[in-house]
Formats: structure tokens, sequence, C-alpha cells
């Protein structure tokens, strides 16, 4: 099992990682959850119902890992450039949006990324390595964290296509982003056995 993730009975996954692993992963989950924020504050005025009318923003994240784990709504549909008009249309339709569930997927993507760091901080490691079990909900929730790591990472590299993903292979072992090009293809690893796990 190390390496993989393998199926539980009842829909869950289980994987042995290592202390060096599970500390990779941690420290990345943290990064990401730092990255994305905190939660829209609570209404000082104490009103349950203030935080779920809360907007979000329209604009989007000016940071590219921002932008790609939350993008605009309306995009371009290639072919030919839109007029101004229809440009600033999708504009708008994209701001108005993001305005309505940015704050709902930044929540989403936060409990995500805390249930992995909760399932790490649980494990208790035997010879330095232990086995990581998680229920079918915590199964979906790494699943979905795994996914926003590699996207995060994928964009600091500039990973647009398969064509950019098979470069990393190639790198030579000086360069410098060769550790997070280590990191996003082992996570890449992870999420597929862990995919495989899920499927019926």
């Amino acid at each position: 099992m190390p390496g993989h993730f393998e199926p539980l009975p009842g829909g869950g996954a289980a994987v042995a990682l290592d202390d060096v692993e599970i500390s990779i992963i941690r420290s990345l989950a943290v990064q990401l959850l730092e990255l994305i924020g905190p939660g829209p504050a609570e209404d000082a005025s104490g009103d349950p119902l203030a935080e779920l009318f809360a907007e979000g923003p329209s604009k989007p994240p000016s940071d590219p890992v921002l932008l790609r784990l939350f993008p605009d709504a309306y995009t371009d549909p290639g072919g030919a450039p839109p007029s101004a008009e229809a440009a600033e249309e999708r504009r708008a339709h994209s701001a108005e949006f993001r305005r309505f569930t940015e704050n709902d997927l930044r929540a989403a993507k936060r409990e995500n990324v805390l249930a992995v760091i909760g399932t790490l901080d649980a494990l208790t490691a035997d010879d330095g390595e232990a086995l990581l079990r998680l229920t079918a909900e915590q199964s979906q929730q790494w699943l979905r964290a795994l996914n926003d790591l590699r996207l995060a990472i994928g964009t600091r590299l500039e990973v647009a296509d398969e064509d950019d993903a098979a470069l990393l292979y190639r790198l030579p072992d000086e360069d410098p982003r060769k550790p997070m090009v280590m990191a996003y293809l082992w996570l890449g690893g992870l999420q597929e056995t862990l995919v495989e796990t899920l499927m019926p």
C-alpha cells in the first residue's frame, strides 16, 4: 500500500505515509489554506443571517493561483475576438456571479483543506510510518483538496497543458523548480490512486 491509496470497506480509502510525506502534505495544505484566506467575519451584530447574505468580491483575484482556483464564470469561448460590448457584458456577468458565489467556494475549499490537515494531525506514526484511513466523506474531501493543491502548484510552475506537464519530467536536478515539480507529480499519483479507489 505504500505510495498509493487502496479501497476500504464502506467506500473509504487508506494509504501508508511516512513522516516526510505527512510533513510535505501538511505544509502544502497549510500554505494553500493561508492563500485561500479566512472566511468572512461574522457580522458585529451577531446576526447569524448576516454571513449568509454577505456578498463576495466582484473582481477576479490578482494572484494567478487564486484566479485558477476561482476562475471567472464567463470566459472568452475562443475564435474571433469579442466586440467591446460583448467583452464588457461577460465581465459584468462574471462579476455578478463571483459576488454571490466566491465566499461559498472559498468556504468549501477551506473545509476540504482543513479535513486534510485534521486527518494528518490525528495520525500516530509507528517506526516513522502511519496508515491513513479515510471515510468515504473524508476521501472526497481529500480528492478535492489534492486537486486544488495540484492546480496551485501547476499554476506556479506555469503548467497549461499536457505538453507543459511532460516537460517537467525532463527538468535537471539543479533546476530550482525541481522540488515543486516532484511534489506536483507525487500528488498527481496520490490523486490518481484515490480516484481509482472511489470508482464504483
